[in-house]
């Protein structure tokens, strides 16, 4: 089976980091961004590399968990934390989901549950204590690819090719969803509600999920 890269977004504060997320992962091969909460996103800063990836929604990180295990898939959490290894010794072994923390907290206990490992990138200035979420996401993503073997992308002069025919969404800065899966979220909706459980989509007022916040309707 060839290896895949996923990136989990939950959790992002600034509207902007998405789009740019998104032009790192068409650039480093990620097969897919999985939104987890709203199903909007802001594409500032993707040059238009969004029509060029693939978009997935899940309405908590649970369910988004679930999909990546059915892909036989790694979830690393991107953090500067205890066991963390750092990302040049390419701890991977297999298809991987990268998980990145929010740009001032870093990972939630919640995100972190989902983890089966953890990567940080090594610094060697004193400047600052961290990455920007985008930086820290193109870096690590970078690592995997070429622990991967991806293929380098055909370059035209000083550019990279663009592929001619992108993925085609319904509309722009939103996550398509089919009917199916709107009805299984309402019904987890629904479980969650009846099981005394908070979902991911911000309905208990914590600050677990500023996407839900700031890419509402």
């Amino acid at each position: 089976m060839a290896l895949e890269s996923y990136v989990v977004v939950h959790n992002i504060a600034k509207r902007h980091n998405v789009g740019t997320l998104a032009r790192s992962a068409t650039a480093f091969g990620v097969s897919e961004l999985i939104l987890v909460g709203r199903r909007d996103f802001n594409a500032f800063g993707s040059h238009g590399s969004t029509s060029h990836l693939r978009f997935r929604h899940f309405h908590s990180l649970t369910d988004a968990r679930l999909f990546l295990k059915e892909k036989d898939c790694d979830i690393c959490g991107v953090e500067i934390a205890d066991g963390a290894v750092a990302v040049n010794e390419h701890p991977f072994k297999k298809s991987t989901a990268f998980l990145l923390g929010n740009e001032g907290t870093g990972l939630s206990a919640k995100e972190c549950e989902i983890c089966d490992f953890f990567v940080y990138i090594p610094q060697y200035g004193c400047g600052t204590a961290s990455l920007n979420v985008t930086v820290a996401a193109s870096i690590v993503l970078h690592h995997f690819g070429v622990w991967a073997g991806f293929s380098e992308r055909t370059r035209d002069g000083n550019k990279f090719v663009v592929a001619e025919r992108p993925v085609k969404q319904v509309r722009r800065n939103h996550c398509a969803e089919t009917e199916d899966s709107i009805i299984e979220e309402r019904k987890s909706k629904r479980e969650n509600a009846s099981n005394g459980f908070f979902d991911e989509s911000g309905n208990d007022g914590s600050p677990s999920n500023l996407l839900d916040a700031l890419f509402g309707d």
